[in-house]
Formats: structure tokens, sequence, C-alpha cells
């Protein structure tokens, strides 16, 4: 196969629900940005997922419904998730690769020794040691990592490769006149600090609107400290409405508890020009830049001194900085170049 040769890749998605997610939805705005960055640099593109999902690529609809939208049918959710890998890889005659974005954990990897063509597997979460263990099973299967950080969390891997996530940074409004207000976007749980960045506001004060699903977890410990005044809860937001908020605040709290491998909507709000105030912990480092896109914190404390660095930053280098380390472009070129390596050996 020559350098030029247009490959024929099988991306798999989640089976949660649409791509992109009707809301939130990190993998599947990821795997979008991916699928539709090869199609338009000519590859032969063939997504697995969830009917009703939107791209150019060719649609493999393996269910009607996703498991978050209808739990009911698609229960266990794994099953859901391991059927759609097994529908690639029976078809796998038909690809050079078969590519697994997988949300929770790389079930790809029960194929990769049937199937003759290369299992790329993207690692999304932070491995925990006993996951560990059973990744290591499979020294030789091809893994992207999507940080250093987690890179470093996975040795014993062979084929590892680090593509950190990218953005088309066209569809995020650059907010050059923010509101009065710093935004908090995460799942609440526990890991997200959503109650450290209710403190944070409190004793910065400053008003602070915070957007996500609604979990049990919000219904016990952070409604009760919604006033509808200097905290305000504004639900899960689409696409637009996202970016939106983003845009306005003057700055994005991330006061996050458990050490991540990435952190999308960091990028995402430099992408809008918005300055980061985060705690140094997981791969923040390897995203925000201080004094240029943010600024990184070792406590609650020093953040909430902090903040006044954080407004003061100039807002058109913190998207210079996202357009720099977050381009789809460079994210679509690095997962070429591995598939051609991969397919070329």
């Amino acid at each position: 196969m020559s350098a030029t040769t247009p490959l024929r890749v099988a991306l798999v998605g989640p089976v949660a629900t649409t791509i992109p997610a009707a809301k939130s939805g990190s993998v599947e705005q990821i795997t979008q940005v991916l699928c539709d960055g090869l199609t338009a640099r000519g590859h032969h593109v063939t997504l697995f997922g969830v009917a009703g999902s939107c791209t150019g690529a060719q649609l493999h609809a393996t269910f009607e419904r996703g498991y978050v939208d209808d739990a009911h049918s698609m229960w266990p959710w794994e099953m859901g998730e391991l059927l759609n890998v097994a529908a690639a890889c029976e078809r796998h005659a038909a690809f050079d690769v078969i590519h697994y974005q997988g949300a929770y954990f790389p079930m790809s990897l029960a194929f990769s020794r049937l199937v003759p063509v290369p299992i790329v597997q993207t690692l999304h979460h932070q491995p925990h040691p006993s996951q560990l263990r059973l990744l290591q099973r499979y020294p030789e299967a091809h893994y992207v990592a999507i940080s250093r950080y987690q890179a470093e969390a996975l040795p014993g891997l062979r084929e590892l490769t680090i593509i950190p996530h990218g953005l088309d940074i066209a569809r995020f409004p650059f907010g050059t006149a923010p509101d009065d207000y710093i935004a908090f976007l995460g799942r609440f749980v526990p890991g997200k600090g959503a109650l450290e960045a209710i403190d944070i506001a409190r004793r910065a004060g400053v008003r602070l609107l915070m957007a996500a699903a609604e979990t049990d977890y919000y219904r016990q410990h952070i409604a009760p400290h919604i006033d509808g005044e200097r905290i305000q809860y504004l639900g899960e937001l689409d696409f637009a409405a996202k970016a939106k908020l983003l845009a306005g605040a003057r700055a994005l709290i991330y006061p996050i508890q458990t050490p991540e491998p990435f952190g999308l909507v960091l990028a995402e709000a430099m992408a809008c020009g918005t300055p980061v105030a985060a705690l140094r912990c997981g791969a923040v480092a390897e995203l925000v830049e201080d004094g240029l896109s943010g600024h990184t914190f070792e406590s609650l404390d020093a953040l909430v001194g902090g903040l006044p660095q954080v407004f003061a930053l100039d807002r058109s280098r913190v998207r210079a900085h996202a357009k720099q380390c977050f381009d789809a472009t460079r994210m679509v070129e690095a997962h070429e170049a591995l598939y051609r390596r991969l397919t070329t050996r």
C-alpha cells in the first residue's frame, strides 16, 4: 500500500447514544471529529454505532437506539458495546484497520489475536491496576493513549502511541467580552470537584454557572447549594449552549479531585479563549500552560487567591494555544500516520 492510497477504516464508536451525542458525550464528540477528519482526507471510513448518528462516512447502525436512550432493551450495556465491536470484526475483510473508541474499557482486545487486520484501541479512561494487568495480557496489541500522564501509567504495553484529543476549533465561538461568571462543566460525581467549585465561587465572591446531567450525587450533594443567584444550575447542555457558556465565562473552574487522563472541557474552554483555573492533578499540566492559557494550582486556597491572575490573561493567546495544541487536523494526521504504520508492516 502506497502512502497516498486511501485507507479503509472501521471506526467503532460507543453505542450509548448517537454520534455526536445530542448533549454531553466526550467520546462521541472525539469519534465524530476523527471520523469526519479521516473522511475529508479521502479515506473510506465506516462508522459502527447507533442509527441517527450524523456522519459523512458510511454508517453501520448496529442498534436503532443507544443504551442511554433505551436502557430496557440494551441491558446489559456491555453486551451492546461487545456486539458493536463484533459487527466490525465480522466484516474485517472490508477494512485495513479497525479502531475501537471504548468509553470504559477496550473490549476489542478479545478480538485482536483472532482478526487478521490491525485493531487499535483508544483508552479514554485511566485504568486501575487490576485493569492494567488484564491489558498486559495483550502487550502486542495497539493502544492509543490520550496523554503522557496516561501513557506513564501503562507499563508493559509495547505498542502504545500518544495522541491527544483534537477539536474543530472553528465551531467554538471566541469569547472576547466575557460576562461576570465562572463556569463548571463536568459530570456530577465526587471526583469532578463540583462541591469544590461552589466553595471557590463563594470564597472568591463570583457567580458560578454549573452545567451537567442531573445525577443522584447532584440531587443529594449539589442541589442544596443552588440558590439561583450566586450558584446557578443550567442542566445538561447541547453543544451550542455549552460553547456559548464557555465563551462567556471569565474562567473555567476545574478543581478536579480524581486524576484523569485528559479533560476535554479544558481544551473546549481554551478554544473559546476562556482561561482555566485548575488543580494540578492528572493530565491537567499537559493541557494548561501556566501564565498563557490558564493557571494550575496545588490547593483550593491557592486557586482562590490566583483567580485574578487567571481573569487577567489575554484571551486571544488562550485561543491561540488551543489552536496550536488541540486542533483536529493534528489529531487526524496522527491517527492516519499510525494506521499507515500498522498496515505497511
